[in-house]
């Protein structure tokens, strides 16, 4: 429920459950009320929910499980490949109940939301890829963050590395490098080779029939813009969004502006479908 404090909308915090799938349990989030939005994560921030989750909780019911192997969720051992993370997550929004959800995935999780939505293009509501992972573009090579120093790390996410705290708040402690490393682990299984792209998703993106909003940080290090532009370019009908002076950890650096311009078009996509079905 959405109630107001000082002046302010905020949303009650989100409630915590674990979802019994084929092969274990998904830790999940879900707050807010509303259409529902699949939120599929990026490599980092698995297990929490973020300030641009409590944006989008406004409007729609967030669903924000954590990928196989990521945050509290098992790790699916027999899963190997992102083409598992479809079926995975098509047993997901089963389970759930979700009819034609919104699906939005950040990065690695917009690569996992781009496959299932060609896979299966009739039960996806719309579709949002933020500076999503994926394609393999030669010219526009992705950056290697296995082979960083948390530094690097650091500076390769965040346009402003005083940011940085949104995703690595404190001096982290055992149990934070240990689930740091477990996701990084639970990454390179599935994405190492080819890394993190599939050769074969340009020439099925012309699948995807869901309304399409493609958003990208003007200065990502990690995925070129180049790479959500050629999304935006083979999707049919796509829209091609930029937010400016923010860095690849867009909806850490960037909550706000990312959730104005995710909001937006899944209100617009959520009013053309009623609009749609009423004149059935």
């Amino acid at each position: 429920m959405t109630t107001t404090e000082a002046g302010r909308d905020v949303s009650s915090p989100p409630t915590e459950d674990f979802l019994e799938v084929p092969g274990g349990r998904v830790h999940l989030l879900r707050g807010g009320k509303g259409a529902p939005v699949l939120f599929l994560h990026a490599a980092g921030g698995a297990g929490q929910w973020h300030p641009f989750h409590e944006l989008l909780s406004r409007g729609f019911e967030v669903f924000a499980p954590d990928h196989p192997g990521f945050g509290g969720s098992d790790e699916f051992p027999e899963l190997e490949g992102v083409d598992d993370l479809v079926f995975h997550y098509l047993d997901v929004i089963e389970r759930l109940g979700l009819e034609r959800p919104h699906i939005v995935g950040a990065s690695f999780g917009g690569w996992v939301a781009a496959e299932l939505a060609v896979a299966r293009p009739d039960l996806i509501g719309s579709l949002t890829l933020l500076g999503p992972a994926g394609l393999r573009l030669p010219a526009h090579p992705l950056a290697d963050l296995f082979l960083m120093t948390p530094d690097q790390v650091v500076d390769a996410l965040f346009k402003d590395p005083a940011k940085a705290s949104a995703l690595f708040p404190g001096e982290p402690g055992v149990d934070d490098i240990l689930a740091a490393y477990r996701d990084m682990t639970a990454l390179a299984r599935f994405s190492w080779h080819p890394f993190l792209n599939n050769p074969k998703l340009e020439r099925r993106l012309h699948r995807i029939t869901a309304r399409t909003l493609v958003a990208c940080p003007s200065e990502d290090k990690v995925v070129p813009v180049a790479h959500g532009a050629r999304y935006a370019e083979l999707i049919p009908q796509a829209r091609f969004a930029q937010v400016e002076d923010c860095g690849h950890a867009m909806y850490f650096e960037r909550p706000q502006e990312f959730a104005q311009v995710v909001t937006e078009f899944l209100a617009e996509a959520d009013a053309r479908t009623q609009l749609s079905g009423a004149s059935r």
